[in-house]
């Protein structure tokens, strides 16, 4: 190291972890502490950002870091030197700014320093190349913050008087939002299309059988639209002879992917081991801050994870060249390393993700890892391993088999030599029976050879609309399409879950009715920004501010010029849902007016268009709506004709086509009920179970004639005199549980708190009331006022 380093200095890192680190490694000499991330951000009830002064920000000290900096501070006065050893991204250049500023009345020489690994020989470099803080990337991350700052506080306040409280807007995040939302509509217009294949299980002279599939009649592609010409085709197809016309053999090759960035290390985590993005990040922060390794102690086990380059350091490609050889053999070494090249966006300030010591195998150390971090570290490993490997070959056959005017294709293939496959094979971002298995070898097969048929196998298909985004999809899709950045594809993803705009089913992106309720208010109102080539140019000319080609001021001067006129004329003309009322077909049944859809706080309902006058409300059916004359394919109970959909006073409803002759009628939506094995007790029907807006309930079949209902017991009979019924868990019409007398409305005695058949130890009272407090449990307490008895809290289960 340098001599700057002889005497004290204080290294200033982010997290608790790095400092344990890179504390055992620089050992006396050096105090190293933590900022636990931003320490300065813009303050978080006002814009922060004078517009008409250049964009000037106003950053306060968070509130929960200034501990942090007070503990830096102090240990400052005690130092000669301050290194600023933050993340070396934009964001890590930020924080270092903001402590330089800090610290600056100390009056001490202060230095960055960027770690790409924490080990011993990344400090020793790290401290040889310190420097001074980059201002062009603080600037390209000022400039997001600020971007990001205007279009949130701008857009969603706007959103709380147009929609409701709560909701928020995002520059990049709206996008993202808008990419699922956009592949949602391709797929509920998407109609599928029906095709088949055939193939053909043939034998030849030499064993095993294989199969053929048919390719073109008399040169032209086969399209097979239905089961009747495919049954034409087969027919045509047992009556002709096959013959091999073509065999052609060739060789290919699989090239190893490269070593993992960002992005592709997110894809395949999720892939293979359905992490989530946000999960991906947090494991390999751990494994780059570093971890317990047996006698080795402390260590960093990979370089940073937050980049999109792919250059490796040439001593790390060495070590994994030793390794190759030493533990696969000579014929497993390319004869020289195998450089990648960067993506024209991408920026070169650091390494790619692997390994800081290939001898690290995860084997070794897999006993020291939690099963997640073994998983992530050793597919790091694999992958670094696997990028310095040569192809794997392949031996490729394919058959061209004639019968008649028609053209059957076999293909087989077989590994010839597995080169970097012997340690790592990418994964799919598909399902399991999506995958497509390897082809098996073909026999030995020659040029007019006849061939046996077997069997004839016609298969019916559907096209399919795109899928549905998966976390990986959607990473590898913001990646192509320039959205983010590495250190923002996490963020993204979690924010538009958070905020409730896309749920996940099945690991797949489902946008909620509120999420493209959003996305079309803002595409409406605001094309630029939910453009995605102009989100995609707004990156780009964040990396030219960081290479210092273009100014931070004049950026964010274009943008709000542009902005600002949008965001004028969407407040007077971006649609008020709080107002809206679309009108429906729908009749009120407690008052017989018309319904119609209202925007509340969980989504649209059907209310009553006399509100307030009438406040009955109910859900919107997840049904879609039917056409009146539509048919059903159900068939009428009564004499074996189609059931139709026809229109009512109290909406649709199936009926006879047969009408008048017939006359039957059933409801389109049954209702949701299930008999049971009990009769009423009021008028010996059948009980049915129900679900109401409060949840299921025990009702009597024959409503409304009857309307008993079963009501939960308490086991208490009721205190007042002379009355024979029992308390029971009932309802208010605000759904508020409380406790009544089975024979109201005869007796109208009522309880807030739960009875229960306990007596009182002190005044013999035949029942106590149970009173829960937050946190403590219950208490039992005695309704008597002369005893006010009560039972210590029992403990909860």
């Amino acid at each position: 190291m340098s001599k700057k380093e002889n005497s004290s200095s204080l290294v200033i890192v982010e997290s608790p972890a790095k400092a344990k680190t890179i504390g055992k490694y620089l050992g006396r000499g050096y105090i190293v502490k933590a900022t636990m991330g931003h320490i300065k951000d813009l303050p978080p009830k006002r814009l922060g950002v004078d517009v008409l002064n250049g964009f000037q920000p106003t950053y306060i000290v968070l509130p929960f870091r200034k501990r942090f900096l007070s503990e830096i501070k102090k240990a400052s006065l005690a130092v000669s030197q301050i290194y600023l050893a933050s993340d070396p991204d934009r964001e890590g250049e930020a924080i270092g700014w903001h402590l330089a500023q800090e610290l600056k009345d100390r009056e001490k020489d202060i230095y960055r320093i960027w770690l790409n690994e924490i080990t011993p020989r990344g400090l020793t470099q790290a401290f040889q190349s310190s420097g001074k803080i980059d201002m062009n990337k603080v600037h390209a991350q000022q400039t997001r913050r600020i971007l990001d700052r205007l279009v949130g506080y701008k857009i969603s306040p706007l959103l709380w008087r147009k929609v409701k409280r709560g909701l928020s807007a995002g520059r990049v995040q709206s996008v993202a939002l808008r990419l699922i939302c956009d592949r949602e509509r391709q797929i509920e217009s998407f109609v599928p299309q029906e095709y088949w294949t055939i193939t053909a299980n043939l034998s030849g002279y030499s064993p095993p059988p294989f199969d053929a599939k048919l390719l073109r009649k008399n040169k032209k592609k086969v399209e097979i639209g239905d089961q009747a010409q495919a049954e034409r085709i087969i027919k045509e197809l047992k009556q002709l002879p096959f013959l091999v016309e073509d065999v052609v053999v060739s060789k290919r090759v699989r090239r190893a992917p490269p070593p993992f960035i960002t992005s592709t290390l997110q894809q395949e985590a999720s892939r293979r081991f359905g992490f989530s993005v946000k999960k991906t990040m947090l494991l390999a922060q751990r494994l780059y801050e570093g971890m317990e390794v047996g006698d080795e102690g402390r260590v960093g086990l990979i370089t940073y994870m937050r980049t999109d380059s792919l250059r490796v350091a040439s001593d790390a490609i060495g070590k994994a060249r030793e390794w190759i050889k030493e533990n696969l053999g000579e014929e497993y070494l390319p004869p020289h390393p195998i450089i990648y090249k960067n993506k024209k966006l991408s920026q070169d300030a650091h390494e790619a993700i692997r390994p800081t010591s290939v001898l690290r195998h995860p084997l070794k150390i897999k006993k020291y890892l939690e099963k997640d971090e073994f998983l992530l570290y050793q597919l790091i490993w694999t992958r670094f391993i696997a990028s310095q490997m040569p192809p794997a070959r392949f031996e490729v056959t394919t058959v061209d088999i004639k019968a008649g005017a028609y053209l059957l294709r076999a293909t087989g293939s077989v590994l010839l030599f597995p080169g970097f496959l012997k340690v790592y094979e990418k994964g799919q971002d598909l399902s399991p029976e999506e995958r497509s298995s390897p082809e098996p070898p073909l026999p030995p097969l020659s040029a007019g050879e006849s061939l046996t048929l077997n069997k004839l196998t016609p298969e019916q298909h559907f096209t399919q609309p795109p899928p549905r985004y998966t976390e990986a999809s959607m990473v590898k899709e913001l990646e192509e399409k320039g959205i983010g950045r590495p250190s923002t594809y996490a963020p993204i993803l979690s924010t538009i879950q958070e905020r409730g705009y896309v749920k996940k089913e099945k690991k797949r992106f489902i946008p909620t009715e509120l999420g493209c309720l959003v996305t079309d208010l803002l595409v409406e109102n605001f094309p630029d920004l939910l453009d995605v080539g102009y989100t995609a140019r707004m990156e780009e000319e964040l990396d030219a501010i960081e290479e210092g080609e273009k100014g931070w001021v004049e950026t964010l001067q274009v943008f709000y010029t542009g902005f600002e006129e949008e965001l004028e004329r969407a407040k007077k003309e971006m649609r008020n849902l709080k107002k809206e009322r679309i009108a429906t077909e729908e009749v009120c049944e407690k008052c017989g007016s018309p319904m119609v859809i209202r925007w509340g706080r969980f989504g649209q309902f059907l209310a009553c268009s006399r509100y307030p006058d009438c406040k009955n409300t109910r859900e919107i059916l997840d049904q879609p709506p039917h056409k009146e004359g539509e048919d059903s394919p159900q068939v009428c109970p009564q004499c074996g004709q189609p059931l139709v959909i026809k229109k009512g006073k109290y909406g649709q409803f199936y009926a006879c086509s047969a009408y008048p002759e017939c006359k039957t009628t059933l409801p389109l939506h049954p209702p949701t009920q299930v008999e049971l094995d009990e009769r009423c007790p009021q008028c010996n029907e059948p009980l049915v179970l129900k679900r109401g807006r409060n949840g299921k309930f025990i009702a009597c079949r024959n409503y409304p004639k009857c309307r008993y209902i079963r009501h939960k017991e308490t086991g208490v009979n009721c205190p007042v005199e002379g009355c024979q019924g029992r308390l029971v868990e009932r309802r208010s019409r605000k759904g508020k549980i409380f406790y009544g007398c089975s024979s109201y409305p005869t007796c109208n005695f009522a309880l807030w708190h739960k009875p229960v058949p306990r007596q009182c130890p002190r005044c013999g009272s035949p029942y106590m009331i149970e009173k829960r407090q937050k946190g403590k449990g219950s208490k039992l307490h005695c309704p008597n006022e002369d005893c006010r008895f009560t039972l210590k809290p029992q403990k909860e289960k």
